[in-house]
């Protein structure tokens, strides 16, 4: 299914959180708290997680039947790591996630990342619901 396809047969948009700075850890702890935290109705749906960096030990999230995790190497999403993000974040939408987090190094980056986000076709897919900086 092309991404296309995804946006027509899309029945309901996507809740994404964006979290930005902290390290890897504190972002990845911070989702894991999230995740635990959802309204029942969100809780029960299959969630997704996008994280930039590489983690150096504990991984406390881990793929299962109710949460789908990406992990990609460090690189701006806005510059060098763009086309990583979109692969990655195409694979996950087409799971049709009830919560949808993002998890970036640099804050400075959130409004473009926002900006690349609320262009089609990503528009008719999630809204933002929160922008957590650590």
């Amino acid at each position: 299914m092309n991404l296309s396809n995804m946006v027509n047969a899309a029945n309901k948009i996507t809740a994404l959180t964006l979290v930005a700075g902290g390290s890897y850890a504190e972002r990845e702890a911070w989702i894991t708290t999230a995740l635990q935290n959802l309204p029942p109705q969100e809780y029960q749906q299959k969630s997704g997680v996008l994280l930039e960096g590489l983690p150096a030990g504990i991984m406390p999230l881990q793929p299962s039947t109710t949460l789908s995790v990406e992990r990609i190497a460090p690189g701006c999403f806005c510059c060098i790591g763009q086309l990583a993000m979109r692969v990655s974040l195409n694979r996950l939408l087409r799971q049709k996630l009830g919560h949808f987090f993002i998890a970036i190094n640099d804050a400075q980056h959130v409004a473009s990342l926002q900006s690349s986000l609320n262009q089609p076709p990503y528009a008719a897919l999630v809204t933002c619901q929160n922008v957590i900086t650590l």
